[in-house]
């Protein structure tokens, strides 16, 4: 049986390259799926798309409307939810993304450092599984996708 994994949060590391390299090493039956990573092209997609905004608040929304189609659609979809929270920005859609996949009732790996542990408490506490580094979810991963 292929898992569906869906990788959400912050977008400045290369986090999710590890994460995908490592199980197709231990090949793991997974398919993944995440937002688009690309930071420029993800914020301007609304107004490359459907005209420029004056507005900042216009040109913003435009984009995370269209973002939004595809994280639903990933989140929906994933058996499993990785969401990581990077300790250099504010990852407010990561924040979201926990929030609308503890709603979908979705198994969630939340992923960050001990920096974060208090800000996020929520979050961890509708967590399957806390961890800060993405070798510990390939391991979840092994441990559940193998009958070793």
């Amino acid at each position: 049986m292929k898992y569906k994994v869906y990788l959400s949060g912050e977008i400045h590391t290369d986090w999710r390259e590890e994460i995908m390299q490592q199980t197709k090493v231990l090949n793991l039956e997974i398919e993944f799926h995440s937002p688009v990573t690309n930071h420029k092209k993800s914020d301007d997609c609304g107004v490359e798309i459907m005209g420029q905004e004056s507005n900042k608040f216009w040109h913003d929304h435009k984009g995370a409307k269209l973002n939004a189609i595809r994280t639903k659609k990933g989140i929906d979809d994933a058996d499993i939810v990785v969401i990581r929270f990077g300790d250099r920005y504010k990852q407010w859609n990561a924040a979201f993304d926990a929030g609308y996949a503890a709603a979908k009732n979705k198994s969630m790996i939340i992923m960050h450092g001990e920096e974060t542990q208090h800000a996020l408490k929520e979050i961890d506490s509708a967590a399957s599984a806390v961890v800060q580094r993405p070798e510990q979810v390939v391991e979840i991963f092994k441990y559940l996708f193998t009958e070793e």
